[in-house]
């Protein structure tokens, strides 16, 4: 998820008509695309990467989660007057100072500034925050391109071998990471798994790997960091790992 140069509309992926229903739903199930293992284990999104996305989600719900404050950003934003909501009063500091002198009241006249006062206040500090969500969100693209890059001559030969492969097997697999220039130690810092598992994948030492399900998830960043096809990789490298363990067996 891209969070730069979204609004907050953008960040829950609704429309700016939607209800207050649609964006509570939506909240709730942006925060769980993000949330718990399934983000870090199964995307290329680390764990800061994931923290900053859901900050922006929490910082998206504070304001549009409440009607009065969703107004006042709709406004700020441009965005215009929908029906899913009721405006909140537009009233100036003239206009109030105006109300005042027709009641002939001054207290209330101060108390109704201040208000008014308070809740520009508020919105300008909202402002401050998500623009700091936004350039933590530009940083954390630039190193995760860097990070995840990959510099290395095109062989066609080994490309066309790669392409009409389907069945991986560990040995394959240390070729295709050797051929793009990756060494195992910035295999272990993009996956965010160890070297010790990466070289037993790669030498398909079973009974030094884990459980299959995690085998599964370390495989599939594996897959993902080399540019290669997830599913395919993870579903024939299980299954050849499943045939060398009956063979020694």
């Amino acid at each position: 998820m891209n969070i730069e140069d979204k609004n907050y509309y953008e960040i829950l992926e609704i429309p700016t008509t939607s209800t207050q229903e649609e964006i509570h739903q939506a909240y709730i199930r942006s925060r769980n695309a993000y949330a718990g293992e399934s983000a870090a284990l199964y995307s290329l999104l680390t764990e800061e990467d994931c923290a900053n996305i859901l900050s922006a989600i929490e910082e998206a719900y504070s304001v549009l989660g409440a009607p009065e404050k969703r107004t006042q950003y709709d406004r700020a934003r441009g965005f215009g007057e929908h029906v899913h909501h009721r405006p909140a009063p537009t009233s100036s500091l003239a206009d109030l100072i105006s109300q005042s002198n027709e009641t002939n009241s001054h207290s209330y006249q101060k108390d109704q500034v201040s208000a008014h006062d308070l809740k520009r206040e508020e919105f300008r500090k909202q402002e401050f925050q998500y623009s700091s969500i936004q350039n933590k969100s530009t940083a954390s693209r630039a190193e995760a391109y860097s990070k995840f890059s990959l510099d290395y001559p095109v062989n066609e030969e080994m490309e066309q071998e790669i392409e009409n492969t389907t069945e991986f097997t560990g040995s394959f697999l240390q070729r295709i990471r050797e051929y793009k220039k990756v060494s195992v130690e910035r295999m272990a810092e993009m996956t965010k798994v160890s070297k010790t598992h990466i070289r037993n994948i790669e030498s398909d030492n079973y009974s030094k790997l884990p459980a299959f399900v995690y085998v599964r998830g370390f495989v599939f960043q594996y897959a993902k960091c080399l540019k290669l096809n997830p599913d395919l990789v993870c579903k024939s490298y299980l299954e050849h790992l499943k045939t060398v363990k009956q063979q020694e067996s």
